[in-house]
């Protein structure tokens, strides 16, 4: 009697340690990340891969229960499903972002969705370790956002997130399962997370000591027209700091900068100077700027320079093609054109020339 007690104690007291256990194979609902970049912030979902496994019809109001639920487990009453299998679903920003429009600061967040015929509730827990929904409270919401469910006409076996439809600052998440598609958008402020990215690297040690960085943060102002007077130190730093170099591009930069502030008369004077530094493959990309922003006498003059420095240099003839299509002479830029397809030997040229002949002869702009 007293061993048969002892036993029973025994087992009890080691169903109830936790202990390491061996690696295996996660069995039919397997584990998946997946990962991607929009913009400059990671996104990253943590989820389990439920087969339909023969239940196809029987998914959806079913085996997924729709809306708010009492699961008769747990400690929630009022449960969404778990948006995959075994433990809550979870996803990761590495900086704040947008979801259907509504914002979301950067972190770590259990993923849930309430489930409808023609839409679901996505939600974002500030509780990411739970174990389903079971133990799910509203209270720990981050979002809530509503979003249409879409019908597919091929079955998915295996439950699936995939990142569509991407943009430099937007890309579309969607579940995928059996016949249902669960799309929701998540975007960025691109330029505000950059501009903050470059503050906190241009100092660090890693960084300020390349030129190259303080000109890279600089010219994405210029280009992008925004954070003006900060970019112009970045790009005095590029020129100017025991690390800095004095170079076409980082004088055209600084140039750029100064003009868009309103010192056009010291603008005009760096860039003088920078055409002395210029190379002809960089003078004839300042030049093409010029003409996306309507400069195109100015880009003529830079591009006629280079012709007569070398015209047999492929960007001179390509320049001379290009600038004399923005004035619209148009007989004159095919004739250049051609000549820049017959005459180089660069694969790579002879296809854009004959692209840019083409839209030439269509009569549309080259500068897009």
């Amino acid at each position: 009697m007293l061993r048969n007690y002892l036993k029973i104690a025994l087992l009890l007291f080691l169903a109830n340690q936790s202990f390491a256990q061996l690696t295996m194979p996660s069995g039919a609902n397997k584990k998946a990340i997946v990962a991607e970049r929009i913009g400059i912030t990671q996104v990253q979902i943590n989820y389990n891969r439920p087969l339909v496994n023969g239940r196809e019809g029987h998914i959806w109001g079913e085996l997924v229960h729709y809306g708010f639920a009492d699961l008769h487990y747990g400690t929630s009453k009022a449960a969404p499903w778990r948006a995959g299998a075994n433990e809550n679903t979870t996803i990761e920003f590495s900086t704040e972002v947008s979801v259907e429009g509504k914002p979301i600061a950067a972190g770590k967040y259990g993923f849930f969705i309430a489930m409808d015929a023609e839409k679901a509730t996505i939600v974002f827990s500030k509780a990411n370790n739970a174990w389903g929904s079971f133990y799910y409270n509203q209270k720990d919401d981050a979002l809530r956002v509503e979003v249409p469910v879409q019908k597919m006409t091929e079955s998915r076996e295996r439950l699936t997130y995939e990142f569509g439809e991407q943009t430099n600052d937007a890309a579309t998440v969607a579940l995928l399962w059996e016949k249902v598609k669960i799309p929701f958008k998540i975007s960025v402020d691109l330029p505000k997370l950059q501009i903050e990215s470059f503050r906190n690297e241009v100092n660090s040690g890693a960084v300020y000591q390349y030129w190259q960085n303080m000109h890279t943060a600089a010219n994405y102002c210029l280009v992008n027209n925004i954070n003006l007077d900060e970019a112009l130190g970045w790009s005095d730093r590029s020129i100017n700091s025991f690390f800095g170099e004095t170079n076409f591009q980082t004088l055209s930069t600084y140039a750029g900068l100064l003009e868009k502030l309103g010192r056009k008369r010291e603008a005009d004077s760096v860039m003088v100077k920078a055409m002395t530094l210029g190379k002809i493959p960089q003078l004839f990309q300042y030049g093409f700027e010029l003409c996306q922003n309507s400069k195109t006498k100015e880009a003529f003059a830079i591009f006629e320079n280079n012709y007569k420095k070398d015209p047999s240099n492929d960007y001179s003839i390509l320049g001379m093609a290009m600038g004399h299509y923005a004035l619209k002479n148009q007989k004159e830029a095919l004739v250049f054109a051609k000549k820049g397809r017959d005459k180089t030997q660069d694969s790579g040229f002879k296809n854009y020339y004959s692209t840019l002949i083409s839209k030439m002869e269509a009569g549309k702009d080259i500068f897009k």
